[in-house]
């Protein structure tokens, strides 16, 4: 099992996500940017590979305004060496990478120009893992969307671009369910039609089920992994006291964890940790897990 944490590094004192406004753009503060952002990519993954940290969630925003028409500059070749260097690096560890777009990425929008931006956003996570030249097991990683008063409707809009979509895309994308609005049934409705891999969360379980335990959960979604897909990759927190239903923890609620541990024994998976202090609470679940 290979453990790990979204995006942020809070220990190294640097960012991979910095960005800066659209009205600001120039090719200069373009590229000052993705520099910074990909030199602490690189600091963050040595972080983690001193700690046995080996699955992180790489930022959407390492190459700010990579999917907008502003941006005419040839990113994956101007900072081609350095991607495939942080590649090879991952590979060299065996380091498991994934990307999540934002909420405003809806394959399944009414709102055909919607589409259209969600479908560009996707491209772009595509080509940056495809320039660190990474298998098909470095996973971009969605919610459904909206339910737009028709929930059959809204899934059949969501599986009928999903099929027109190009390959590069297809073979890359994996779908979570949610807290609200699409269950890990619904989200087999969609793997049905389309074998799409299905993440687990289970804080999102925990707030929207059909009456699933966890284990049997993961029963339901585990042979949506196979082949070059990697073993299943899930998302774990727990619920924040006093907080709206399905809010991250701030940090790791130890017996909490060591209850989901224990369900899950013997089972195999990549584990993603949605808690805000992120390798801090990382840290004390590598204890436990040992």
């Amino acid at each position: 099992m290979k453990i790990g944490y979204p995006c942020v590094n809070r220990s190294i004192g640097c960012s991979s996500n910095k960005k800066f406004r659209l009205a600001s753009f120039s090719v200069n503060k373009f590229n000052e940017t993705v520099r910074n952002n990909l030199d602490c990519l690189n600091q963050i993954i040595d972080y983690n590979i001193k700690m046995d940290f080996l699955f992180l969630r790489i930022s959407s925003e390492t190459i700010p305004f990579a999917s907008h028409e502003i941006c005419n500059i040839d990113w994956k070749v101007k900072f081609g060496n350095e991607l495939k260097h942080i590649g090879k690096k991952l590979k060299e560890n065996s380091f498991r990478v994934s990307m999540h777009p934002g909420q405003f990425t809806l394959l399944n929008s009414p709102n055909a120009s919607v589409v259209k931006k969600s479908l560009s956003e996707l491209k772009y996570h595509a080509d940056f893992l495809d320039a660190m030249n990474l298998d098909n097991s470095a996973k971009i990683q969605i919610h459904v969307g909206g339910v737009y008063g028709d929930k059959r409707a809204a899934i059949e809009r969501f599986v009928n671009t999903f099929n027109v979509m190009p390959n590069k895309i297809k073979s890359r994308l994996v779908v979570e369910n949610d807290d609200y609005h699409y269950s890990i049934r619904d989200c087999m409705k969609i793997n049905n039609y389309t074998n799409i891999p299905i993440i687990l969360d289970n804080l999102h379980l925990e707030c929207l089920n059909n009456g699933e335990s966890l284990n049997e959960a993961y029963q339901i979604i585990k042979n949506t992994w196979y082949g070059e897909h990697g073993i299943p990759m899930l998302d774990y927190s727990s619920q924040q006291k006093g907080a709206r239903i399905g809010k991250h923890n701030d940090h790791l609620n130890q017996e909490h964890f060591s209850n989901f541990i224990n369900i899950m024994k013997g089972e195999e998976f990549d584990l993603m940790f949605e808690i805000k202090d992120k390798e801090k609470s990382v840290r004390e679940a590598q204890k436990i897990i040992n």
